[in-house]
C-alpha cells in the first residue's frame, strides 16, 4: 500500500506519540490519519455543542482509544488520538446563525499485518464516520434557557415552537470515554478527514444511530429510551403543575411570603416533598377560605315538604 504524506508523522508528531508507547516507535511504524470528532452544529439526536464545550473536550480527548460502534472491549482497540485543536470557518455559519467551530484530531495506529486491512478502509473511504462517547455536565434547552436534565424543562427536544428549533445545548464536559468509528454518526461532519487542518488552538449525549444508544457508560435501546423521555415529560408536566398549585395556596396560607421567595423554594425541591406540602398547604388554605356551594341552602334543607317550585317556570 502506497504511504500518503498526511499519513506519515513529522518529529513533533511522533514526539508525543511515544509519550502513549512504552518504547519509542518509529516513523515507519506508525500510520496517522486526520479526525472531526464533533462540531456545534444540532445534530440528528437535536443536540449541539456550545463552543466551551468543545474546548473542554479539546483539553480531555488526547489519549482516548479509538473502537468501532461503541463496543467498549480491549480487544476491539484500533487507534489512539495523539493530538487535538478547534477550528473556526467564520465563513460558515450553523444552523443556530454561529460561526462553525469544529474539534480536529489527529490519531495513530501501528502498521501491523492486523492492521493492514483496517488502514486500507480508512483509504479507501470506507471506514469514515465517527462518533463520540463522552460526558457533559449540563444540557440547556434552546427554547427556555433551563437544564432539561432536571425537572425544570418541558420542551421536546426536536420539536418546532413558533420558528425556533427545541434542542439540547451540551455544556461543561465532565469526560471523554472514547471514540469510534459507525456507519452513520449523531454528528452529520464527524468523520476521517483527507488532510492535516493547521492547529490553530489546543484547549462531547453521545450516540450513533443504530437500534441502541449510549448514556454515561449505559447500553439501552432507543425504544425505551424514548418511553424514558416520555415519562421524564409527564412528569415535568406534573411538577410544573404542583409547582402552580403550591404558590396558589401558598399566597392564600402565608401572605406574608413572596410569590418568588415560594417559587425558589420549589425549584429544590423533590417531586414527593413537593406534593406533600402542596397537599399541607391546601389544608390550610382550606381552613382559611373555606370552599361553599353555591346551592348550600338549599342543600341544608331537611324538610321533607321540600319541592323544586323555586326552579319552575
Amino acid at each position: 500500500m502506497n504511504q500518503a504524506p498526511n499519513n506519515t508523522p513529522d518529529a513533533s508528531d511522533l514526539e508525543l506519540i511515544n509519550t502513549y508507547t512504552r518504547n519509542p516507535i518509529s516513523v515507519d511504524e506508525v500510520y496517522c490519519f486526520n479526525l472531526t470528532l464533533c462540531d456545534n452544529e444540532v445534530d440528528r439526536d437535536f443536540e449541539r455543542f456550545s463552543v466551551d464545550a468543545l474546548k473542554g473536550l479539546c483539553e480531555l480527548f488526547p489519549g482516548r482509544t479509538g473502537i468501532c460502534d461503541h463496543n467498549m472491549s480491549a480487544k476491539n482497540q484500533m487507534a489512539r488520538i495523539f493530538r487535538t485543536w478547534l477550528e473556526e470557518d467564520s465563513t460558515k455559519k450553523t444552523s443556530v446563525g454561529e460561526a462553525y467551530v469544529a474539534l480536529r484530531a489527529k490519531a495513530y495506529m501501528l502498521r501491523t499485518k492486523e492492521n493492514e486491512e483496517l488502514i486500507s478502509q480508512i483509504e479507501g473511504g470506507i471506514k469514515k464516520e465517527v462518533s463520540v462517547g463522552c460526558s457533559m455536565k449540563n444540557v440547556t434547552c434552546s427554547i427556555c434557557g433551563k437544564d432539561m436534565k432536571g425537572h425544570e424543562c418541558s420542551h421536546i427536544k426536536g420539536k418546532h415552537y413558533g420558528k425556533k428549533l427545541c434542542h439540547g445545548i451540551l455544556d461543561n464536559a465532565n469526560d471523554a470515554y472514547e471514540w469510534s468509528f459507525v456507519a452513520v454518526p449523531a454528528q452529520k461532519n464527524a468523520g476521517v478527514t483527507k488532510a492535516f487542518f493547521p492547529e490553530k488552538e489546543k484547549a462531547a449525549v453521545v450516540s450513533d444511530s443504530s437500534d441502541s444508544i449510549y448514556t454515561d457508560k449505559v447500553l439501552c435501546s432507543k425504544e425505551h429510551l424514548s418511553q424514558l423521555e416520555n415519562l421524564a415529560q409527564d412528569g415535568r408536566l406534573y411538577r410544573d403543575e404542583l409547582k402552580k398549585q403550591m404558590k396558589k395556596y401558598a399566597l392564600i396560607a402565608m401572605p406574608k411570603v413572596t410569590a418568588e421567595s415560594i417559587i425558589a423554594a420549589c425549584e429544590g425541591m423533590e417531586t414527593s416533598a413537593l406534593k406533600a406540602l402542596t397537599d399541607g398547604l391546601r389544608a390550610q388554605a382550606r381552613e382559611i377560605i373555606p370552599v361553599t356551594l353555591q346551592l348550600r341552602e338549599l342543600n341544608e334543607k331537611k324538610t321533607k315538604n321540600f319541592n323544586n317550585n323555586a326552579f319552575k317556570i
